[in-house]
C-alpha cells in the first residue's frame, strides 16, 4: 500500500475555522472526483484563484470508486481529491483499493459529509494528507493544498507588494522606494526593491546608486539565475534594504512576454521575506499577471478625474480576478495643489469604495530636495507629516497597522465617470446639429 503523508486537522477543525494563510501552490498536478456538483464548483473556483496558477488541475465526476478505477490505466497525480458521502466502514474498503493504484508519493486528500472521530483516526492510519467536512470554502481548499505541499518549520515565500501608478507621474515610484525603505529600518529584516520600469526606472537615482547589473540581467539571463548570481546583481542600499535596479538604458527595447518575469520573482521571493515591486504605468501581459499575482497592489493616484477612472478601472479587474484577496490598497498623492481644481478625497474613496490608508499633500519642496539629493523622506526632513505617512503606509501595507475606517458620506461622482462615455454621443449630435 502506498505510503501517504497525513496532516489531518485536529477533531472538529478545518481550515474554514483557522485564519487563511494560503502561500503559492508549487507546479503540481491535481485531479479531483467529486460526488456532487457543489464540491466541484468549489474546487473548480479554487483552481482559478492567484495562488493555484502553477498548478494544473482537472476536475471529474464521480467518487472514490471512480478515481479507483480511472487510475487502474493512469499514473496518479500530485495530489489526488476525492469526495465520498459513504459510510465509514464502507469508505476505508475504498480507501485501501485506492491506496493500490497509486504511485509513490501521491498524497491524497479526502472530502467528506460526516464530522465523525472514528473516521479522522481511521484515515489517520491509512496516510490520507487532509480530510474536510463538506460544505467546503475556496479559500478552505487551497489553505489546505498549500499546507500539504509547505511543510511546517520550512522557509515561506516572501509576501510581494506590488506599487503601481494610476497614471504617469503620480508619485507611485516615489511611494513604493520610500516604503520599501521604511520597511526595511522599521521591520528589521531582508527587504529587496526591484524597479522593474527597465527603460525609464528612477530607483537608482533615488538611493543615489549606479549599479552596473540589476533587474535586465535577472531577466534576460532567467535560464541562469539563481542564488548566487541574484547576490550578485543585487545592490546595497540599506542594512537590510537591497536594490535590483532598472539599466534606464534605451539602447533596446524591453517587450516582455507575460512569463518573463516569473523564475525571476520566484527566487527573489525565496530569498528575502519581503518583496517591492515597482511596476511602471503601462499595460502589457506580464503587468497584468504580476498586478494579479502580487499578495498586496497598492494603487498611487492624484485626485482628479483621469486618475479615478484608471484608479476604478484597476480595482474593478482585481476584484474581478482576484475574489478572494483584500481589495488594493489606495494611496492619494498631491493633494492641494494650488489653483488645480481637485476632486475632495472622501469623494474619491466613495466612487472607488476604498478608503486610502494615506492622503499625502503637495510638497514640491520636500520631494524635489530628496530626488535631487539621491534620499528618501524621512533623511530629507525627518519630523514632518509626510515621513510619519509612510510609515503608517509600510505598518499598514505590511499587516503590522490595521487601517482605521472613518465613515464618510461623499457624492455620487457616477454622472462624472459617465461623461467619457457621454461625450462621443454629444459631439455626434452637435455635429448633426449643424
Amino acid at each position: 500500500m502506498t505510503n501517504l503523508a497525513f496532516d489531518i486537522a485536529a477533531d472538529g477543525d478545518d481550515a474554514t475555522t483557522r485564519p487563511p494563510e494560503a502561500r503559492p501552490i508549487p507546479r503540481i498536478t491535481i485531479q479531483a472526483f467529486c460526488d456532487t456538483p457543489e464540491i466541484a464548483g468549489t474546487i473548480e473556483t479554487a483552481a482559478m484563484d492567484r495562488r493555484m496558477s502553477r498548478a494544473h488541475v482537472k476536475v471529474h465526476t464521480g467518487g472514490i470508486n471512480a478515481a479507483t478505477e480511472f487510475y487502474r490505466s493512469a499514473p496518479t497525480p500530485n495530489l489526488i481529491i476525492v469526495e465520498t458521502q459513504m459510510e465509514v466502514d464502507d469508505l476505508i474498503v475504498a480507501l485501501d483499493s485506492l491506496a493500490e493504484v497509486c504511485d509513490a508519493g501521491t498524497k491524497v486528500m479526502v472530502v467528506g459529509h460526516s464530522n465523525d472521530v472514528r473516521l479522522y483516526r481511521e484515515l489517520l492510519k491509512r496516510g490520507v494528507s487532509e480530510y474536510l467536512v463538506a460544505p467546503i470554502e475556496v479559500m478552505s481548499v487551497i489553505t489546505v493544498i498549500s499546507g500539504i505541499y509547505h511543510e511546517p518549520g520550512t522557509e515561506k515565500l516572501g509576501q510581494v507588494y506590488a506599487f503601481i501608478g494610476a497614471k504617469g507621474g503620480v508619485g507611485s515610484s516615489t511611494v513604493a522606494h520610500n516604503v520599501a525603505w521604511t520597511m526595511a529600518r522599521l521591520i528589521g529584516s531582508d527587504v529587496i526593491l526591484a524597479d522593474l520600469d527597465l527603460p525609464f526606472g528612477t530607483a537608482g537615482l533615488d538611493f543615489n546608486l549606479d549599479p552596473a547589473q540589476g533587474i535586465a540581467e535577472a531577466v534576460f539571463g532567467a535560464d541562469r539565475l539563481d542564488e548566487v548570481l541574484l547576490d550578485r546583481l543585487l545592490a546595497k542600499c540599506e542594512d537590510h534594504l537591497s536594490l535590483l535596479a532598472a539599466p534606464a538604458a534605451l539602447d533596446k527595447a524591453y517587450d516582455f512576454g507575460e512569463d518573463a518575469f516569473d523564475q525571476v520573482l520566484e527566487i527573489v521571493q525565496g530569498n528575502v521575506p519581503t518583496v517591492v515591486l515597482d511596476l511602471p504605468h503601462q499595460w502589457t501581459a506580464w503587468v497584468r499577471k504580476t498586478l494579479i499575482a502580487a499578495d498586496e497592489v497598492v494603487i498611487t493616484a492624484v485626485p482628479d478625474l483621469a486618475n479615478l477612472r484608471n484608479a476604478k478601472s484597476i480595482v474593478d479587474l482585481l476584484k474581478q480576478a482576484r475574489p478572494n484577496d483584500t481589495p488594493p490598497k489606495l494611496i492619494l498623492n498631491q493633494v492641494g495643489v494650488p489653483k488645480r481644481p481637485e476632486i475632495k478625497p472622501d469623494d474619491f474613496a466613495a466612487a472607488l469604495q476604498i478608503t486610502p490608508i494615506a492622503t499625502i499633500p503637495f510638497e514640491p519642496l520636500l520631494f524635489g530636495t530628496a530626488a535631487n539629493n539621491g534620499q528618501m523622506i524621512a533623511e530629507a526632513s525627518a519630523k514632518t507629516v509626510i515621513s510619519d505617512a509612510f510609515t503608517d503606509i509600510a505598518q499598514v501595507v505590511s499587516g503590522r497597522k490595521e487601517l482605521k475606517k472613518a465613515r464618510r458620506r461623499g457624492l455620487d461622482l457616477a454622472p462624472l465617470l459617465q461623461r467619457f462615455k457621454s461625450k462621443p454621443k454629444a459631439k455626434a449630435k452637435a455635429k448633426k446639429a449643424s
